[in-house]
């Protein structure tokens, strides 16, 4: 993060993205962030299910030592 800045949000907003981000363990900047990402991607593309691009995005912040490698299933 190269910055931070103040802004006002309302505060059914801000309670909803405490909970979530406690879920999700995010700091509640890092939710409201994470929730910004994933509309502007969802805005830039409109063809991909919504959850489709916050998977995405989630996955794309994890560390690699956790990740699994893709195993193509067999065609039977």
């Amino acid at each position: 993060m190269s910055g931070s800045t103040s802004i006002r949000i309302n505060q059914e907003l801000y309670e909803q993205a405490k909970q979530d981000a406690t879920a999700e363990h995010r700091s509640i900047a890092g939710q409201i962030e994470f929730w910004a990402r994933v509309g502007r991607a969802a805005l830039d593309n409109p063809d991909l299910p919504v959850s489709f691009v916050a998977e995405s995005l989630a996955s794309m912040a994890e560390a690699r030592s956790q990740s699994q490698p893709f195993v193509p299933r067999c065609r039977a």
